[in-house]
C-alpha cells in the first residue's frame, strides 16, 4: 500500500471515529447547553462549535503523522500510529470542552457554618 493510500485511510478511519464521538455527545451536550446558554439558539451555535472542534482537532493530529512505507515495517502499525495521534487529538478536544464546560456548571453552595435545625436542649 502507498503512503497516499495508507495517509488517506487514516484520515478516514479518523473522521469516522470523530463523527461517531459527535454523534454520541449530541444529546447529553445539547441539554447542557441549553441550560447554561439560556436560549436554544445560543446552544446550538455553541453545540455546531463544540461539533467542529470535535471533528477537525483529531484531523489536525493525525495530519501529523505521515506512514512511511519502508521494507519491513507493516501497514497496519504505521496506520496504528497515525490512529494514536488521532486519539490524542480527540482526547486533547473532549477534555478542553468538558474543562469549558464545567466552568460554567453552577454547583450548590455549601455553608461553612451550618445552623442546627434543633436546638439542644437545656
Amino acid at each position: 500500500m502507498s503512503p497516499s493510500v495508507l495517509f488517506l485511510v487514516g484520515l478516514s478511519i479518523t473522521l469516522g471515529i470523530s463523527m461517531a464521538i459527535v454523534i454520541y455527545l449530541k444529546a447529553p451536550l445539547q441539554r447542557i447547553l441549553v441550560e447554561l446558554c439560556g436560549t436554544q439558539e445560543r446552544a446550538d451555535f455553541w453545540l455546531a462549535f463544540s461539533n467542529v472542534a470535535v471533528t477537525l482537532v483529531p484531523l489536525i493530529f493525525a495530519m501529523q503523522y505521515t506512514p512511511e512505507v519502508k521494507g519491513g515495517t507493516p501497514a497496519i502499525l504505521e496506520l496504528a500510529t497515525q490512529l494514536k495521534w488521532a486519539l490524542v487529538g480527540l482526547l486533547v478536544a473532549v477534555l478542553v470542552l468538558g474543562w469549558v464546560l464545567s466552568r460554567f456548571i453552577l454547583r450548590p453552595r455549601t455553608n461553612a457554618n451550618p445552623v442546627p435545625t434543633e436546638s439542644p436542649a437545656a
